[in-house]
């Protein structure tokens, strides 16, 4: 039995190792391993000259689906497992649980509903801040003179440096 039988046998990662370890070794070995697996289209991914590969790809591709309707059936049959629907056998305690599941996503949904609320009225909070220092912003200042011949609005008459109110 050849060495490229040998590799044929085991598949595609053995070349690849094959020709991992020439690379390492000697890399003309590597070299030579590389464009014998594409020349012999053991490589190629449009090319299916190894005859092997598609049996080993179709038996996977079958494979793969009977686990993926294996897994569909298990989760079918046991629906909403964490749910709720799937009976205990003790009908009081299934009550129990199922009473409780509904009186938490009530209060959930109520809780939600609170938080919503509070998100609106600070975001209204909010808004009406910043609507007040712009009208505050784009109200024109009054220069009228207080008597003492201040031309500053924000300054009182005794002379104190008040800072206006933003």
């Amino acid at each position: 039995m050849s060495i490229a039988t040998k590799l044929d046998e085991v598949g595609r990662p053995a070349w690849i190792v094959a020709m991992i370890a020439g690379f390492i070794i000697f890399w003309p070995i590597g070299l030579a391993i590389l464009a014998f697996t594409i020349w012999s289209g053991r490589m190629g991914c449009r090319s299916y000259a190894y005859a092997g590969y598609r049996d080993e790809r179709r038996a996977w591709k079958e494979a793969w689906r009977d686990r993926k309707r294996e897994m569909r059936e298990m989760f079918r049959s046991e629906r909403n497992r964490f749910g709720g629907a799937m009976s205990t056998g003790n009908s009081a305690f299934d009550d129990y649980k199922a009473e409780t599941l509904r009186r938490l996503e009530q209060e959930q949904a109520e809780f939600n509903d609170f938080l919503e609320n509070l998100r609106r009225s600070r975001d209204k909070a909010e808004f009406e801040q910043f609507m007040q220092s712009r009208r505050n912003a784009s109200a024109p200042a009054t220069t009228e003179n207080n008597g003492s011949g201040n031309l500053e609005p924000w300054r009182d008459q005794s002379g104190d440096n008040n800072t206006p109110n933003l």
